[in-house]
Parts: C-alpha cells; sequence; structure tokens
C-alpha cells in the first residue's frame, strides 16, 4: 500500500519537459535566496525604527512596485517574449538588492521599494507565459504546481537560514544572499534554456476552456480576481503582521517564525502535487477547490483570536498551508484557461496583478487596523473578509457552468 502510493507521488513528476525542469530549478534557488521578504516589516519595525503606520506605507509601494512590474511584464511578454524579461528582471534586481541595503531613510525606501518591486515582478508574468511554452497542455496544471513547488521549497529553506543570517550577521546580509541568489539563478536559465518564440504543443483544439474578445468584458474573470484579491490579503498576513505579532504577543525569535514558515514550505512540497493531482484525477471543478481554499483561510485567520496559548500558531500554520495548497495552483491553471492565444500575458499580468494589490492592501489594512484597534479585531476583520472571497468563489463557479450550458 505505502510502495504504491510512493510510486503514484513520484508519477505525478513525470512528463514535463528539460526547460520545465531547469524553470523549477532556477525558481528553487531564486525563492531560497528571497529572504528579505519574510523579515521585510521586522526590519523596518525593529531595526530601522519605524511605526506601524510607516511600514504599512513602505509595504504599499512595495505593492505597487509589485502591480507596475507585473502589468509591465505581461504586456511585454506578449510584445517582445517572455525570455528576454526574464533575464533582464532577475539580473537587475539582483544587483539593485545590492544597493537597496545601504538606504534607511522612509522616503528612500519608499522609492527604492517601488523600483526594485517594479523590476523584479516583471519576471512573475514572464514565467507564466514560459511555462504555457514549454509544457503540454495537458501537463499545463501540474507544470504550473511543480514550479510552485520549487517556489515553497525555496521558500521553506529561506526564511530559516534567513532568520539564521539575521541572528549572526545581520540584516545586510538577507540583501546580499537576496541578489546573489537572483543573478545566479537567471545565468544557469541563459546558458541552459535557449528562447522559443512559440509553444510547439500548442494547437487548435485546445484554445483555452472559454474564448473572449476582450479581458475587461469576461466577467466571471475579473469576479474570480477577487476572490483571489482575498485569498491574497489574509494570506499576506504572514509576512507582514504576523511576524510582528509572533515577537509582541509571544515573544518568538527570527529563527522560530522562520521555523513556522519553513514547516509551510515542506509540508507544500510534500503534499500539493498529491492534492493537484487527485483534483485533476478526480476531475474536481478548479473554481471550487479556489473558494474551499479561500474558506480554510478564513479560518486560520479566526484560530489567531486565541491568544494565550503558542500551540494555536502551529494550527493556524497548518490551516493556511492547506488553504494555499487548494487555492494557488488552481487560481493560477483557471486564470490560464481563461486565456484566448495570444493574450496569456495580459491575463497572467492581471492575474499577478491581483496578488501586489494583494500585497498593498495586506500590508496597509492590517497595520492601519492593529495601530488603531489592535490584533484581535485585524484577526476577526480578515476573517469576514474570507467569507466574503469564498461567497463570491461559488459565485464564479455558478457562472461559469451556466457558460458552458450556453456554448
Amino acid at each position: 500500500m505505502l510502495k504504491t502510493a510512493f510510486q503514484r507521488y513520484i508519477d505525478n513528476f513525470k512528463g514535463f519537459s528539460r526547460e520545465i525542469w531547469i524553470l523549477t530549478i532556477i525558481t528553487f534557488i531564486n525563492r531560497a535566496g528571497t529572504m528579505v521578504l519574510p523579515f521585510l516589516s521586522k526590519y523596518l519595525k525593529e531595526d530601522l525604527g519605524f511605526s506601524y503606520s510607516q511600514v504599512g506605507w513602505i509595504m504599499v509601494w512595495f505593492g505597487v512596485g509589485s502591480m507596475l512590474g507585473s502589468w509591465l511584464g505581461g504586456k511585454l511578454s506578449d510584445k517582445i517574449g517572455f525570455y528576454k524579461i526574464m533575464i533582464f528582471s532577475l539580473l537587475t534586481s539582483g544587483l539593485m538588492f545590492f544597493v537597496i541595503q545601504y538606504i534607511t531613510s522612509f522616503i528612500g525606501l519608499c522609492i527604492s521599494m517601488f523600483a526594485i518591486m517594479t523590476v523584479a515582478d516583471m519576471y512573475r508574468p514572464a514565467m507564466f507565459v514560459s511555462i504555457g511554452a514549454y509544457a503540454k497542455p495537458e501537463n499545463r496544471t501540474r507544470a504550473l504546481t511543480l514550479v510552485r513547488l520549487a517556489i515553497n521549497l525555496g521558500f521553506a529553506a529561506g526564511p530559516a537560514m534567513g532568520g539564521l543570517i539575521i541572528m549572526n550577521i545581520g540584516y545586510r546580509g538577507l540583501f546580499w544572499a537576496d541578489g546573489i541568489t537572483c543573478i545566479v539563478a537567471i545565468l544557469i536559465f541563459w546558458i541552459k534554456v535557449k528562447e522559443k518564440k512559440k509553444s510547439a504543443f500548442t494547437d487548435k483544439e485546445h484554445p483555452g476552456e472559454v474564448l473572449t474578445h476582450s479581458v475587461f468584458k469576461d466577467k466571471p474573470f475579473w469576479l474570480f480576481l477577487f476572490s483571489c484579491l482575498v485569498s491574497g490579503v489574509l494570506f499576506f498576513q504572514v509576512f507582514t503582521t504576523i511576524p510582528l505579532y509572533h515577537r509582541e504577543q509571544f515573544d518568538l525569535s527570527e529563527f522560530q517564525t522562520g521555523l513556522l514558515l519553513t514547516m509551510n514550505g515542506v509540508l507544500v512540497f510534500f503534499c500539493e502535487m498529491a492534492i493537484v493531482s487527485y483534483v485533476e484525477r478526480k476531475k474536481i471543478n478548479k473554481v471550487k477547490v479556489v473558494a474551499f481554499g479561500c474558506f480554510l483561510m478564513a479560518i486560520s485567520m479566526y484560530l489567531m483570536l486565541i491568544n494565550t496559548w503558542v500551540g494555536i500558531l502551529t494550527i493556524m500554520m497548518l490551516f493556511m498551508t492547506f488553504a494555499e495548497m487548494f487555492a494557488f495552483p488552481f487560481s493560477n491553471s483557471v486564470a490560464l484557461s481563461r486565456a484566448p492565444k495570444g493574450h496569456e500575458g495580459r491575463y497572467m499580468a492581471i492575474y499577478t496583478m491581483s496578488f501586489s494589490l494583494a500585497h498593498i492592501l495586506s500590508a496597509k489594512l492590517g497595520m492601519e487596523i492593529i495601530q488603531h484597534y489592535g490584533y484581535q479585531i485585524n484577526w476577526f476583520f480578515m476573517g469576514m473578509l474570507g467569507l466574503v472571497g469564498t461567497a463570491c468563489g461559488y459565485w464564479v463557479f455558478k457562472l461559469i457552468q451556466s457558460e458552458h450550458k450556453t456554448l
């Protein structure tokens, strides 16, 4: 029985092209090096001494840059190709990380966070489009999941290593690690993967599940994005308000916070591909799965209302981890399936922009609520928001069902 389960797990990793595996490896290197993000709010608050409101504003500019970068990355991927965008994005942002550690003023950090995220997040829609080019249509969701596994495995290693670097070298070590890993990752990609103009796997029989004339007229897509936005707002609390709460409520060290995030990454690595394969095999509707993920996130926020027992942080992280595994890989796939051929970059840009907007809202909303009303009100508000996102996801499911009936 155990052998069969193990064999089935291994089978999930078969059938990918060489380019997809290289993309997975460089994504792992890049994400393992992303040590600044989980500790950014702590660095700004504890090391540089900014107020909650100032931290919120710096994170807003971080998110605005991320939105602009996502939009530019998608638009330019359709115009000049994903390959050039990926190389420019990682190489330039890697060099920018070396500089940003020397900027400590409030205005300077607002500008530099905006600039670095504009460049860094051009990579994301370009990377999603590259998966469409290098993966067969039937492997696309699994290829997206494989790359997400690399992100999460990298993220499992990153925060724990980041916590150790802070304790031994200080926050500046994080900026050096981030910059070096960006540059190393993209050099491997540039040497090992050749540019591909058009996918050999695109065929007229699989143009996408639904064709729409304009992304702006695609009502289910925009409602679906709202549900994704809510999931993002809740999930990013893990990187904005929750690390501060760990210290202030339970006196956890950076390393302990890093270990909780590592648990998240390890669980995703071992469980997500199996969940994706099960959903694909059983042909469970992906929009329903995303809505269920949003519901689990709402529960994880309500669990944070228990503020007298430190063990609740582990239980909350378990709920958040499984929520992430249901919500994110399938939301990628749903967004890509709505895009007509030749417009994938545009659709994936708007999709990734929804997560950039979630970064902005998550940081600013969370920090402002905490400053004025405290942590408990923030967790309650986020839980309510999660229930609204769940209802919206179910509405999208109904809309797409009626769409298919009319086709």
